[in-house]
């Protein structure tokens, strides 16, 4: 999702850009890895590659999650570097955040606390990769690697079967099929009380473009987001008004939520000059109109 929105918006900005699918290039193996980035040689390496999923993937697959998301960052990054590529901006998350730190998570909270079980395999592989870009840059000062770390993000090109998505396309598709089906409630994990904040895809994007123009003036580590969160509660709510489904809402307090609260400080990126331009509304209906292009939103019931 990330990487085809920014490659989208930079080249709207005039900009080249390299998208080899897996089949051309497999960030798995280091040495094609290598081969790849000395044959091309990108002024810039933007590292948006991973495995990703919600809860239910994550906690299904521990093991996966850890793995591939490690060999990922360590062979783009180390690759990039014996490639003598100078500029790299890796992509964090929110969830390398330590589970009980205070909101909002100001960017030196990183590795100061255990993390959220959940996605722990995920967050640990992704803060190797941060740690990575910092050793480098520290220690090689012709090298610039950088690590924004985005809030949850969402919009075109997201993930929604079931198994894999995040939560507002999970909601998306499930209002839309009980409005399909005519069905009179839809099921909310928890109480609904957790908050999170969302960024629409778009927002991101841009975000994005203006550091690959203005590298030199961002910070080593930066969070990304909209400096403000909403109840699950209220995303199911909002994006109920957007599907236009007139249904109610019943609450399983047996299922995983997660974090109860996981809002990003912006003071670097509002220090930086940045700030999203999408509201919520327009965000859910930008992705909703995608989402009914997609195969989930037409055929066979889920």
């Amino acid at each position: 999702m990330v990487g085809r929105n920014v490659s989208e918006a930079l080249l709207a900005h005039g900009h080249t850009v390299l998208t080899p699918a897996r089949a051309q290039l497999d960030l798995a193996d280091f040495a094609q890895t290598v081969h790849y980035l000395q044959t091309h040689k990108p002024d810039m390496v933007l590292h948006a590659a991973g495995r990703v999923g919600g809860i239910q993937a994550n906690m299904a697959h521990p093991v996966e999650f850890l793995v591939e998301n490690l060999d990922i960052a360590r062979n783009t990054i180390l690759a990039a570097r014996q490639a003598g590529i100078p500029r790299l901006l890796n992509l964090g998350s929110s969830c390398m955040y330590p589970a009980q730190a205070p909101s909002p998570l100001h960017e030196d909270l990183v590795l100061t606390g255990a993390l959220e079980p959940t996605n722990e395999g995920y967050a640990l592989a992704k803060i190797m990769g941060m740690r990575l870009c910092q050793y480098i840059a520290r220690s090689q000062s012709q090298f610039q690697y950088k690590t924004i770390i985005p809030c949850n993000l969402y919009g075109k090109y997201d993930k929604f079967n079931p198994a894999h998505s995040h939560l507002i396309p999970a909601i998306l598709h499930k209002l839309h099929w009980a409005k399909m089906q005519g069905q009179a409630t839809v099921e909310i994990w928890g109480d609904g009380t957790a908050r999170r904040e969302f960024m629409f895809a778009g927002d991101a994007a841009q975000a994005l473009v203006r550091a690959a123009e203005h590298f030199d003036t961002l910070p080593a580590v930066m969070n990304l987001g909209v400096g403000r969160d909403h109840s699950v509660n209220r995303y199911y709510q909002a994006a109920a008004q957007v599907v236009d489904w007139q249904g109610g809402f019943v609450h399983d307090v047996s299922r995983p939520v997660g974090m109860q609260r996981k809002l990003v400080d912006v003071g670097r990126q509002a220090q930086w000059g940045w700030q999203p331009g999408f509201t919520l509304k327009q965000g859910l209906a930008l992705t909703y109109a995608y989402y009914l292009t997609t195969e989930h939103a037409t055929g066979p019931t889920p």
